[in-house]
């Protein structure tokens, strides 16, 4: 009979011991015996109790062994803490700003704006004492004009007045200074008053009445010959009247 041949896969490793139980992972058999704790412990060789801690690991490893749980890593960035460096940054800024525009308004624009104030005031100054002055002149020009027409008119001859004498009533109001019996003094009185350049007229005695009555000036209702009658008393005196004719 012929014998068969052994391979080397048929032979047994000679690096692994065969303890016969396939969760060993390898390691050797130990014998396990429990500590007696009543027992001196110096007695005890180190070794026993160095080798017991192989076999408890496997029995925790046989024990404790639970499926393993897949856990997936998310990212997550630090959360930056905001910075504070552009609220005061803002806060400089406008405090710049408000520092900034109170010098300008206080030593540029105010400084500025009471200067031109000060420049109109002076324009205006000057332009009411241009016109006082040019009221002045032309009052001073007018004052010597007058001064001039009444010494022309006091050097110049008196223009003469005329003397008529009416025929018929007029049915008008006469300003009357005088009247006289005599018509020929009447007549010399209206003479000296047209040497003096004032007209007048002689109105002859009608009705009951037979005086001659010599008049400066005549108007068409009595109130106007009255207003007349009363600017002319201080010149003619108070028995100054008005008669219709």
């Amino acid at each position: 009979m012929a014998k068969s041949k052994k391979t080397d896969e048929d032979l047994p490793d000679e690096n692994i011991e065969n303890t016969g139980d396939a969760d060993s992972f390898g390691l050797p058999d130990i014998d396990y015996k429990p500590i007696d704790r009543t027992e001196n412990a110096s007695s005890e060789p180190a070794v026993e109790s160095t080798a017991s801690q192989p076999e408890s690991q496997e029995s925790s490893y046989q024990t404790e062994e639970k499926p393993k749980v897949e856990e997936r890593y998310v990212y997550s960035p630090p959360v930056e803490e905001k910075s504070k460096a552009p609220v005061v940054i803002g806060i400089v800024i406008a405090a710049v700003v408000v520092i900034a525009g109170f010098l300008i308004y206080n030593f540029v624009y105010k400084p500025k704006a009471e200067k031109e104030r000060q420049e109109q005031l002076a324009k205006a100054e000057k332009a009411r004492k241009a016109k006082e002055e040019e009221r002045l002149a032309r009052e001073r020009e007018e004052a010597e004009r007058l001064k001039r027409e009444a010494e022309a008119a006091a050097n110049a001859k008196p223009a003469v007045g005329t003397v008529e004498i009416l025929s018929a009533p007029t049915k008008r109001y006469y300003v009357v200074i005088t009247s006289a019996v005599d018509g020929d003094l009447t007549m010399d009185y209206a003479k000296k008053l047209s040497a003096k350049g004032v007209s007048s007229k002689i109105i002859p005695p009608f009705g009951k009445w037979k005086f001659n009555r010599l008049a400066i000036s005549d108007f068409d209702t009595y109130a106007l010959a009255q207003t007349s009658a009363d600017a002319a008393k201080p010149e003619y005196g108070s028995g100054v009247w008005v008669i219709r004719y």
